[in-house]
């Protein structure tokens, strides 16, 4: 699919994230405001594994607001703080992928904030899903220290 810009974006008719947000299809948020939100993603590459996401439908980081930008970083930080402080990890690792040649597979920009498993850093590979019960207990942890 293109854009406006050369990018070659996934052809996602339905954005799966923002029908997670809307409440379509059931997904562990941990907070969502007017500009961003926070999901535990079914996907463990890491140990906790979060996904922050503008609220509004936005393909890629080149369509960002101003706001979005400032909004979405700080809120990267206090994930990677909460992160160390609930589950005392050795590293954190922050990625993000624009374009399907950069392997984004979801048309929805999204960051993924992940604490490092012991020995092996992120899982690239093939991970099982979580349980919506497992994901909820990470969120239910990342949200005490959010406060």
């Amino acid at each position: 699919m293109k854009n406006k810009f050369s990018l070659i974006l996934p052809d996602n008719t339905e954005c799966a994230f923002c029908r997670y947000l809307n409440g379509e299809i059931p997904y562990t948020i941990v907070m969502k405001d007017k500009h961003i939100a926070v999901m535990v993603t079914k996907e463990q590459r890491g140990y906790p594994h979060l996904l922050v996401i503008p609220t509004r439908h936005c393909e890629t980081i080149l369509q960002l607001s101003d706001t979005e930008c400032s909004k979405l970083l700080k809120v990267l930080r206090d994930v990677s703080i909460a992160i160390e402080k609930e589950y005392n990890v050795e590293g954190i690792s922050v990625w993000q992928n624009n374009g399907i040649s950069s392997n984004q597979t979801i048309n929805h920009l999204h960051f993924h904030v992940a604490g490092t498993t012991k020995n092996q850093g992120t899982i690239w590979g093939e991970v099982e899903e979580s349980s919506l019960s497992i994901t909820e207990g990470i969120s239910k942890k990342i949200l005490n220290s959010l406060k």
